[in-house]
């Protein structure tokens, strides 16, 4: 039965046979000398075997001490790289995060190849959905949460502040004002692409402006931005979305406000989030600096983006309970 052997006495009996001396495996271990000598002794009674013999100053082992030296060194050595590994494990760079799935695709994963590089030591998994993290069950270091900030007893802290504005292709513009020159008008007679998970709505936009629609009005409802832009781009109809997910296609004119006058509704919409102790780890700090420092100079661009369409910025909507 291993649970007779004592782990420590067999470190003493390990120090003294690799060392030589008593007095050396003493100074090595901290301790005194009349301690190792005794903790061999009860290694020897119990084994019932002599470990030692004495030449000159020096004890060699015997060949059961060295049957015994070979299989205490082997399994120190498997103890001590056991150590190392956890160790390593318990130190290791590793993040994990929920992302929302438009964000994480469009505009997180891009920025990726920055943060690795910086941190090439580090692992990260990254889940990409809308299901919030249950902190208390999952094992997540924190989310990148679109909404509106009311999650309590967690930390939250806004990063991007979303900038929401109809969008359409030039095509699908141009169409609408062959209608009428009115935008307001032209919202009428659009089809309406509704991402049903924003925090803008078309028909709390079209509430606010009074716009009428016909009562066999057309609208695509979808549950990602991601696809909502798409359909947009091809021509579909008219998006209620997001500069921060459509930066790149309005850049490129791909996409299209439908008229700059109709300005962008602002608010906080991209949070960190995780529970208060989470912030104390090294590694989520330096991730949460690197993302704010992202996302300062994204606002930059989108400021100077805004300036150069003749974008105005409206009053945060009166977002529903």
């Amino acid at each position: 039965m291993l649970n007779d052997i004592n782990l420590n006495s067999m470190a003493y009996f390990e120090a003294v046979a690799r060392l030589g001396q008593v007095a050396k495996a003493a100074a090595e271990l901290g301790v005194s000398p009349s301690a190792v000598s005794q903790q061999v002794r009860a290694i020897e009674q119990q084994f019932g075997v002599k470990l030692f013999r004495r030449e000159g100053r020096r004890l060699i082992l015997t060949m059961e001490g060295e049957r015994l030296y070979r299989a205490a060194t082997q399994a120190f050595h498997t103890l001590r790289d056991a150590r190392a590994t956890i160790l390593r494990q318990r130190e290791q760079r590793q993040l994990i995060l929920r992302v929302s799935p438009s964000f994480g695709s469009i505009w997180l994963a891009p920025r990726l190849t920055d943060f690795l590089g910086r941190h090439d030591g580090w692992d990260m998994r990254i889940d990409a959905t809308p299901d919030l993290s249950d902190f208390q069950t999952e094992a997540v270091d924190f989310d990148l949460r679109y909404g509106t900030g009311d999650w309590a007893g967690l930390y939250v802290e806004a990063i991007i502040d979303d900038h929401v504005l109809p969008l359409c292709s030039p095509g699908y513009r141009d169409w609408l004002r062959g209608l009428t020159p009115d935008p307001l008008q032209q919202v009428s007679h659009a089809r309406l692409i509704d991402n049903v998970k924003g925090v803008v709505r078309w028909d709390q936009w079209i509430a606010e402006r009074d716009i009428s629609r016909p009562a066999d009005a057309t609208r695509t409802l979808l549950d990602r931005s991601q696809m909502s832009l798409q359909l947009a781009r091809d021509g579909l109809g008219l998006t209620m979305d997001s500069i921060t997910l459509a930066y790149d296609d309005l850049m490129t004119g791909r996409l299209v406000p439908l008229d700059p006058n109709l300005g962008a509704v602002r608010f906080p919409a991209y949070w960190l989030v995780c529970p208060p102790r989470h912030t104390n780890r090294r590694v989520v700090r330096l991730f949460f600096d690197w993302i704010k420092a992202e996302a300062a100079v994204f606002e930059e661009k989108t400021a100077a983006l805004m300036k150069d369409l003749g974008l105005t910025i409206q009053a945060r909507p009166k977002l529903s309970e």
